[in-house]
């Protein structure tokens, strides 16, 4: 299931959910060559996260755990970076709009982390590069449940149907499907790489726990009762 678009609008300008995502797209078309194959691989290896470097089970020949940084920003193909892309644009800006822009950047960044700690948790001998969005993105969909439950979103389920679901049920499925594909995952001898499900399953319950740190109450009471606030108000909450 893809969204397409939900039925939320937003109070704030969604300009840190749009640089974050030509922030993605620029390092996929110059650091990673737009997926030429040599770029490609030169990229995942050395920006790449490998949870052996970071847990010292290998020796640390790229950035060991300033990785875990810089493979928030990476991608494995032009598909891995369409569907996390659509998914942060979906999203994304209703977070952003419940606790402003920098605030959205630092919640990104952390879920970002968190997500990738999760998957080095479950494979820490592992040298595979962890690379993608998705984890970040999966913190921003945590939060989304919690602030939207009720929200309708627009879903694509390929080839020809189109549905509405609440977010609730879109975003409640999504994150059963990674916890299964995870614990069906535990124990399967990891020789080549796949979804890092683990980082999913992270990401969301970090989304989950920290939204109520970061979002500003005001704003998402006024999202929920359809109230639009003052300028100068929103002025003073954006950041």
């Amino acid at each position: 299931m893809f969204p397409i678009n939900d039925e939320n609008p937003t109070e704030l300008r969604p300009w840190m959910t749009v640089l974050i995502l030509l922030a993605n797209v620029a390092v996929w078309m110059t650091i990673q060559g737009a997926g030429e194959v040599r770029a490609l691989e030169a990229s995942v290896m050395a920006f790449g996260a490998q949870p052996c470097e970071v847990t010292a089970a290998c020796p640390v020949t790229g950035l060991g755990t300033g990785a875990i940084l810089t493979s928030i920003f990476m991608h494995g193909s032009w598909m891995h970076l369409i569907g996390n892309m659509m998914f942060l644009w979906v999203f994304g800006n209703n977070v952003e709009d419940s606790m402003g822009h920098l605030r959205f950047l630092v919640f990104y960044l952390v879920c970002g982390v968190a997500a990738a700690l999760a998957q080095i948790f479950f494979s820490p001998t592992s040298d595979i590069p962890m690379v993608g969005a998705s984890g970040a993105i999966s913190g921003i969909m945590g939060a989304y449940i919690l602030l939207y439950p009720r929200a309708r979103v627009r879903t694509f389920f390929p080839p020809f149907f189109f549905f509405h679901l609440r977010a609730f049920w879109f975003l409640g499925l999504w994150f059963a499907m990674q916890l299964l594909s995870g614990f069906l995952s535990l124990g399967v001898a990891e020789e080549q790489g796949g979804v890092a499900v683990w980082a999913h399953v992270g990401g969301f319950v970090a989304g989950l726990l920290l939204i109520r740190v970061f979002d500003r109450p005001r704003l998402v009471q006024a999202k929920r009762s359809g109230v639009q606030l003052p300028r100068d108000e929103v002025a003073n909450l954006r950041w």
